[in-house]
């Protein structure tokens, strides 16, 4: 059975909107959306861009430095 989610309060100034408060679960499921969003994002530049292996030796004497 679903439960209905409480209506956001919108906090307004001289009638205008400048905040919002929602349920803490709300918030937290916008931040999780919002990152993964900003992954996908990354990783489509990522996909665009050309490909470049090194052999582990190098790369761990790159590390080592």
């Amino acid at each position: 059975m679903k439960t209905k989610m409480p209506e956001p309060e919108i906090i307004t100034r001289k009638g205008k909107p400048v905040s919002v408060i929602l349920p803490i679960e709300i918030y937290q499921e916008m931040l999780e959306r919002l990152e993964d969003a900003d992954d996908i994002e990354w990783l489509k530049k990522a996909r665009k861009k050309p490909q470049s292996f090194r052999n582990l030796d190098e790369a761990l004497a790159d590390l080592g430095a």
